[in-house]
């Protein structure tokens, strides 16, 4: 009888010690709200004779931290709000943004906004993540790959990190040389880059 109450304790002992050891390599996740007032987004397009460059709002994000890992992330930008920043004539300026705006480029009055949502983040060193994720644009939604970083803190974390994309995925025609020749001095690449600054608390 003492033999059995002896393995009983040690089991029970056991167990408690390896309840304690789980408990102690979970961390809670923690989501933190993006502050579109402190958070930015940048775009920079070329075409065969220059480029352009200005900055993109955004409506709204979350980032989702385990202690120092990014699991998971979503910002929506807010298309209504584009800027150049390059131009400073206010008519060219104006004539841009309300080309970018119309239906040769992003449809602003159909799609007001453009929403990547992460699905898989692969840590590649300390704060250095190479992060998946959805990305919809004029409703079309495509998988896309950029390295990140995070740095975590007490009250949050920031992001930052350059998306390349590839507007002739997005139905995004206008003087593309993936559905037009022929195009000469006239020719906008299809890709163009956002830089990704994500400032997110509590």
């Amino acid at each position: 009888m003492k033999t059995i109450k002896t393995q009983l304790a040690a089991f029970a002992l056991a167990l408690f010690v390896s309840s304690g050891v789980m408990a102690d390599k979970v961390v809670k996740e923690v989501k933190f709200k993006v502050n579109a007032t402190k958070s930015e987004l940048k775009w920079h397009a070329k075409k065969v004779t220059g480029e352009h460059f200005g900055t993109i709002g955004i409506k709204e994000g979350v980032l989702t931290m385990d202690g120092t890992k990014l699991v998971a992330g979503k910002f929506v930008a807010d298309l209504t709000n584009m800027v150049c920043t390059d131009l400073k004539d206010a008519d060219y300026n104006a004539k841009l943004i309300g080309h970018l705006k119309s239906d040769d480029f992003f449809s602003v009055e159909k799609h007001p906004t453009a929403t990547f949502v992460l699905t898989k983040a692969t840590p590649k060193g300390k704060n250095e993540f190479n992060v998946t994720g959805d990305l919809t644009i004029k409703g079309i939604t495509k998988p896309v790959t950029f390295p990140v970083t995070v740095t975590p803190s007490p009250t949050g974390a920031t992001a930052k990190g350059t998306l390349v994309v590839d507007r002739s995925k997005y139905d995004i025609k206008y003087n593309s040389k993936s559905f037009f020749d022929n195009l000469g001095d006239k020719m906008i690449y299809d890709d163009f880059t956002i830089e990704v600054n994500l400032v997110a608390t509590k």
